[in-house]
């Protein structure tokens, strides 16, 4: 992680120095400490198409890639059916997301999903969502999404623990709404976009800012180009 040089960071006070704390050795079932939720749509073998949210997924230049479950509907297409969209909904599209947590594009239903889960084959519909035409790939990109990348899997391969699936997918079109993106740029505004964030397994959106990486291409204030006068 790229962070500012100290020259422009806040001196440290009593009040923001770190204090002592006792630390627990503890077992969580699960380790989502924080990640944006995907929404991934890939096509079935029948020319249909599969919506699934995942929270597993990290961006390297053009590269995106996705820690999937081994058994599930998505891990199936892309194993053969490479074209997908990486869909990023808003932080107020959260029920929609929680809608598609215990459906499942598979039947039967895999043995190692949830109790509770169900097999649904269209996804889209039950969770109140709509898909709309991408440009390079076969599946629709997820309207009301304020991010949309449109992408191809390149490698899909198992995880060492052999029960997840590791997708590294390449990126061939970036669809933004306008008005998360500084006018007149190639850029996301981050005071304007906030990712949906999956806290262990509680979903919550970004606070306010804190401050900024030296390496911003959308400085605040009177920082530079891109400032908002209101900021």
């Amino acid at each position: 992680m790229n962070t500012a040089p100290p020259s422009i960071l806040p001196a440290p006070t009593a009040a923001t120095r770190p204090t002592a704390a006792t630390h627990l050795e503890i077992e969580p079932s699960v380790l989502y400490f924080g990640t944006p939720v995907v929404l991934l749509s890939t096509e079935n073998q029948d020319g249909s198409f599969n919506l699934a949210p995942i929270s597993s997924a990290w961006a390297l230049g053009r590269t995106v890639v996705i820690g999937l479950g081994r058994e599930g509907q998505t891990a199936y297409n892309l194993g053969s059916r490479p074209g997908l969209v990486i869909n990023l909904p808003a932080p107020d599209q959260w029920p929609a997301v929680e809608r598609l947590a215990p459906l499942t594009g598979r039947n039967p239903v895999p043995s190692g999903k949830p109790e509770g889960c169900r097999f649904e084959p269209d996804k889209f519909a039950a969770a109140g969502m709509t898909g709309e035409p991408s440009h390079l790939v076969r599946p629709p990109r997820v309207a009301g999404c304020p991010i949309q990348l449109e992408a191809r899997a390149e490698r899909v391969r198992p995880d060492v623990s052999g029960e997840f699936v590791i997708v590294e997918a390449a990126v061939c079109k970036v669809h933004a709404d306008s008005r998360i993106v500084v006018p007149g740029t190639n850029h996301i505004d981050p005071a304007a976009w906030s990712p949906l964030i999956y806290n262990f397994r509680h979903y919550f959106g970004l606070g306010p800012e804190l401050g900024h990486s030296y390496r911003t291409r959308t400085p605040r204030g009177s920082e530079g180009p891109g400032a908002r006068a209101d900021a």
